[in-house]
């Protein structure tokens, strides 16, 4: 977190590490060359959505998103992912309704909960492509991150920016908080901004696209029970006008932009951040004793096992999201699978 921090802030003693940076550079240049090599073609087309910098950027709504929007086009859309955070027994794996968490990762259980099609975790993507193609019948698949799996084929590069933080120091690992140099920018297909200001970027990437994660409703951890905004502020007894006090845990990449956005809908925030992917225990929530306990989905899916504990969860919600995607995005993402199925019948 400390090292984080620094990066975003853009702290001057970072500067002593950039010898090392230049070296993971190369590095990573080295092994893009040498795994791109080893791409086998498939079969439908792949839609990578990933990030250049270390933590979270809001990946994980767009790929349901793009997911939704595939559906609804008539495509039968599956996903792959890393797990990260989980530990299988065996790769690749098929991650169901009943799949544990603990063996799918949270960013997995969160998605098959949103999916219709087929979800697949392997550390590696292009294992995994291979499974989900071989075993079940779809005409796209999406891959959640996996932009730095080279290994992985690829029709569409989809990058994700946290517009607030941007790109940060702009320095590659360890001296700063990216896998790749900012100029990776310039050979995507789309850059897409979380946030509704463009952060500093390179010049001559794709014209970057803003979208914002929105607010859909309120969830309760342990019933399930699913409420509207407003409705949320009358079942808390709590006018309009009246900032409603709430305890707030986030284990993602960036927690304050939770928090702050908790702040921004009303409630006075008592902010608790924990490690991105972090493996929550019951003791780690104790301080909520049975006050109002507020979490993303992405914690919620990795609390519910123990949220009926002596009765603690009945106060613990989870804020749902959904990325909203531009309409001119969308169509220019149908338009472009499209032309990919077409080149593959044509031959």
């Amino acid at each position: 977190m400390a090292l984080a921090d620094a990066w975003y802030r853009r702290a001057a003693w970072l500067h002593l590490l950039r010898p090392l940076a230049v070296v993971f550079t190369l590095l990573a240049r080295w092994r893009r060359r040498r795994l791109s090599r080893q791409q086998q073609a498939s079969p439908v087309p792949v839609v990578v959505v990933g990030n250049i910098s270390v933590g979270g950027t809001g990946k994980t709504p767009v790929v349901l998103a793009l997911a939704a929007l595939f559906e609804q086009h008539g495509w039968r859309c599956a996903v792959i992912s890393r797990g990260y955070g989980g530990h299988a027994r065996h790769y690749p794996l098929h991650v169901t309704a009943d799949t544990d968490v603990r063996h799918s990762g949270d960013e997995a259980r969160l998605m098959r909960r949103h999916l219709r099609g087929p979800l697949v975790v392997d550390p590696d993507r292009a294992r995994a492509l291979a499974s989900v193609v071989g075993d079940h019948p779809c005409d796209v698949v999406i891959s959640d991150d996996g932009l730095q799996h080279y290994r992985l084929p690829r029709d569409i590069e989809m990058v994700v920016v946290d517009g607030r933080r941007g790109l940060g120091n702009g320095f590659c690992l360890p001296a700063g908080p990216l896998r790749e140099p900012p100029s990776r920018l310039r050979q995507v297909d789309y850059v897409l901004i979380n946030g509704d200001a463009v952060p500093p970027l390179p010049a001559g990437i794709p014209a970057p696209v803003c979208f914002g994660l929105k607010p859909v409703g309120w969830v309760n951890v342990r019933t399930g029970q699913r409420v509207t905004l407003a409705s949320f502020r009358l079942l808390l007894d709590a006018d309009d006008n009246t900032r409603i006090p709430a305890q707030a845990i986030a284990g993602i990449g960036h927690p304050q932009r939770f928090f702050d956005q908790l702040t921004a809908m009303g409630f006075d925030v008592s902010g608790h951040a924990f490690s991105d992917h972090h493996a929550y225990r019951a003791s780690d929530l104790a301080f909520a004793n049975k006050s109002l306990l507020l979490m993303t989905e992405k914690d919620a899916v990795k609390c519910q096992h123990f949220a009926s504990e002596n009765g603690a969860g009945d106060n613990w919600w989870y804020l749902q999201v959904q990325a909203g995607l531009p309409a001119a995005l969308e169509q220019d993402m149908i338009a472009r699978v499209e032309a990919c199925m077409a080149k593959r019948r044509a031959g």
